[in-house]
């Protein structure tokens, strides 16, 4: 899988404990953050992801539980209420993230069908076969080990469910290739380093995207670890794409 980019590099600690170390000292101004520096686009990639999924879902099968991995303060999980589910259950790492993302919930009243839970996306505490459908926007490239959190989420989709994931990528077309190239490396990096006074936060995100596995290489990954690729969709030009796979149905 090549080299592990972590946040720190700390020698007594691994990429999960330093990503869960990260999110939660960036929790606070994290909503802004995240909003300001996409210049919203954010939002419209999560819409087009639930649109996605709902087109995905087999016939007779309704997105009625879904889970939400790497759901940070819950703007996936919101999102996902238009699909009009009974239940969305929201997991991260952070605790941090977690607590900002319950008093989102609560504002919104909304807290009676999003619950958020802390847990690791590579050891789920869930049942197999329990979720219709899941998603994860830009967490996946924060796995420790890709083929093992990708394989729990597996496990607990039901057979013919539906799994959507959001994830940067590098855009390949002149000029949003050079602009994406000098945004990420120079402006997410100050800005976010003044705003959350973490230096190391928003220097990780352009080092993570450049060693993350996207297109084909990703869709190989799923197929390895059992999914049915159904499609992936680069949005705004390459600077992110959203990846369909499926559960199989089973005879």
């Amino acid at each position: 899988m090549g080299t592990t980019v972590r946040p720190y590099n700390k020698e007594e600690a691994s990429k999960k404990e330093e990503v869960a170390e990260m999110f939660d000292n960036i929790s606070k101004r994290y909503d802004f953050l995240n909003h300001f520096l996409s210049m919203g686009i954010d939002k419209l990639w999560r819409k087009r992801a639930i649109k996605m999924l709902r087109k995905s879902m087999p016939q007779g099968m309704k997105p009625e539980v879904i889970l939400d991995i790497a759901t940070g303060t819950g703007d996936f999980a919101l999102e996902a209420l238009k699909l009009n589910p009974k239940k969305v259950v929201g997991l991260d790492l952070s605790e941090g993230m977690l607590e900002v993302g319950r008093e989102k919930m609560k504002k919104k009243k909304v807290d009676d069908i999003i619950e958020m839970v802390q847990g690791d996306s590579e050891n789920l505490p869930f049942d197999d076969n329990y979720f219709d459908g899941y998603t994860v926007g830009f967490g996946v490239r924060n796995f420790e080990n890709l083929e093992a959190g990708l394989g729990e989420m597996l496990r607990v989709l039901k057979p013919g469910g539906i799994g959507i994931v959001l994830e940067f990528s590098k855009p390949k077309r002149f000029p949003i290739k050079q602009f994406f190239g000098f945004y990420s490396r120079y402006i997410i990096p100050g800005i976010g380093k003044t705003i959350s006074k973490d230096k190391s936060a928003y220097s990780y995100l352009p080092e993570s995207v450049a060693a993350f596995p996207e297109g084909k290489d990703f869709e190989s990954i799923l197929t390895k670890v059992g999914y049915n690729v159904i499609q992936s969709r680069p949005v705004s030009g390459g600077i992110a794409t959203i990846y369909v796979g499926q559960k199989p149905i089973e005879a």
